[in-house]
């Protein structure tokens, strides 16, 4: 079977996309275990199928490089919305894309009338302990745990997807092979949690790095951006309403958000190069 796939990338967290508009895929969750892995495969993040939807313009289901399907992924969402665009499927700059996690809308900015940044309306962060879903009866907000006999100081927060997010006064030099399943599978969440490692440059910057559930450490997290923004600013360390500039190993996100938490991130997204895959399944 012959696959036809388009990679792209939000600030170096790449997905391979696939139009399920003419094609089908019977098993996404294991072709995204046998496309995703590096250096015997096209090597990604994951996949990403973009499909018909039939209350919007378009659906999006996504994969992890452990073929677990994830409910939401930020730097995905805007390449959906450039793939959409730049091939002719919807001719207009205002989009709306159906997941998991809900309807998202999307503004997309062209330069040459192709697609270069995507706004995206990312919903409203969430810290109640059902909707991540954690463990505890309370919010969990820079609350310390223990995590490989060393303590850690957590804030959990729902973009739709469950995050973990540490303050440190430095991430460059951290070992996320060896600390970052620890984490992931922590007790506390009982579906895994994407963790983020951040240190506070000033109220409006911020560095991070990200140990992503069924993925490993990825070179962005737009949702995981998000988080830590919405975290941010429970944890008065930056100002609602202000755009935090938050610094990812791939590129810089703009993340906005609001006093009701609701949130608004503004990224690149970038074509690699289109393919077909032979696949035997």
């Amino acid at each position: 079977m012959k696959i036809n796939f388009t990679k792209m990338h939000g600030c170096g967290n790449d997905y391979i996309y696939i139009n399920c508009f003419n094609q089908t895929i019977s098993d996404p969750n294991k072709l995204s275990i046998e496309m995703s892995a590096r250096h015997f495969s096209v090597g990604s993040d994951g996949v990403v199928l973009i499909m018909k939807s039939d209350i919007v313009d378009a659906r999006m289901r996504m994969f992890n490089a452990d073929g677990s399907e994830g409910k939401m992924c930020g730097n995905a969402i805007r390449c959906i919305g450039k793939y959409l665009y730049d091939n002719k499927i919807v001719n207009k700059k205002e989009i709306d894309i159906e997941t998991l996690s809900g309807i998202k809308h999307l503004t997309l900015f062209t330069e040459n009338d192709k697609v270069t940044k995507v706004s995206v309306n990312m919903g409203f962060a969430s810290f109640e302990p059902k909707k991540l879903p954690i463990t505890l009866n309370h919010e969990m907000i820079n609350e310390e745990c223990v995590v490989n006999s060393n303590k850690y100081n957590i804030t959990a927060v729902s973009m739709g997807n469950p995050h973990g997010v540490i303050y440190l006064d430095e991430i460059d030099n951290l070992d996320l092979e060896a600390i970052g399943p620890s984490f992931e599978n922590n007790p506390i969440f009982p579906e895994r949690v994407n963790t983020e490692f951040v240190k506070i440059i000033d109220k409006n910057h911020l560095k991070m790095r990200v140990w992503e559930r069924g993925s490993g450490e990825t070179y962005a997290c737009g949702t995981g951006a998000c988080g830590v923004v919405a975290s941010s600013v429970k944890n008065n360390i930056c100002k609602a309403n202000e755009i935090v500039y938050v610094e990812l190993v791939g590129g810089t996100l703009e993340i906005m958000c609001k006093d009701n938490y609701e949130i608004i991130m503004t990224g690149p997204a970038k074509k690699v190069y289109d393919g077909v895959y032979e696949y035997e399944n």
